[in-house]
């Protein structure tokens, strides 16, 4: 990205010029480069205007996922959970991202017990007491992308798998604590590994929260394992999921 001469109006669509809106921010940045810290590119980083299109679009997001926790129940297929999505997103005028991205070919993700993420619905796939289900739903609005995901236990569930998700919602409150500007990535990945860790669990390595808002995947990379100090300088602006 080349940025504006000082008088220039600001690259954020402000209206400002550039030297009374993100010039010191800039410089700042800039410094800290040097100094060997990641700094953000610019293109993690959402204009005011991005930003609140992007939050049109997480309403919606919620809203769908308040939608399957008024129907989800034991003895549903998990095809009929897509179904809610789908039709729900369509109805608030969205679009299901998952929907043939990379070729999946529903418009969510349906995750049952130890499933880590990506389930696939299917009429074949029966809710049963004891589950604990994780339903994903990200949605396109207005050209922009939301992307979060609720878990659901249902029946009667034993006590370990309560624990689980208990300290996992617990994790994922740490992370959002640690997701401060001028923090780092790995400011969130060792809040939420030292607190899974001290409980006995173990933490996925292999997937992890991304940037999102003008595509579905953007950086940076959130990693739940981390050491304070250490990845992605987090600056205002930025927008990304902690899964």
């Amino acid at each position: 990205m080349d940025l504006p001469n000082r008088n220039d109006l600001c690259w954020c669509g402000s209206g400002k010029k550039y030297k009374k809106c993100h010039l010191a921010f800039d410089e700042k940045l800039d410094y800290l480069a040097h100094q060997g810290v990641h700094v953000p590119d610019h293109d993690m980083i959402k204009t005011p205007a991005q930003i609140a299109a992007i939050k049109e679009s997480c309403l919606l997001n919620t809203a769908i996922l308040d939608e399957v926790a008024k129907h989800i129940t034991v003895g549903m297929s998990t095809e009929e959970v897509n179904r809610i999505v789908h039709e729900k997103t369509l109805a608030l005028g969205g679009i299901p991202a998952p929907l043939d991205f990379e070729g999946f070919p529903k418009s969510t993700c349906t995750s049952i017990n130890n499933e880590v993420c990506h389930g696939i619905p299917s009429d074949d796939i029966i809710l049963k007491s004891g589950d604990i289900v994780n339903v994903d739903v990200s949605t396109i609005y207005g050209g922009y992308f939301s992307d979060a995901s609720r878990m659901f236990m249902l029946g009667e569930v034993s006590p370990e798998r309560q624990k689980l998700v208990e300290a996992t919602k617990e994790c994922l409150n740490r992370g959002i604590a640690a997701a401060k500007p001028w923090a780092y990535t790995g400011d969130i990945g060792e809040a939420i590994q030292t607190y899974a860790q001290s409980l006995g669990y173990s933490v996925v390595k292999e997937l992890g929260g991304h940037g999102v808002g003008l595509a579905f995947h953007e950086e940076p990379f959130i990693c739940h394992l981390g050491r304070k100090g250490t990845g992605t300088l987090l600056v205002p602006g930025m927008i990304f999921t902690i899964e």
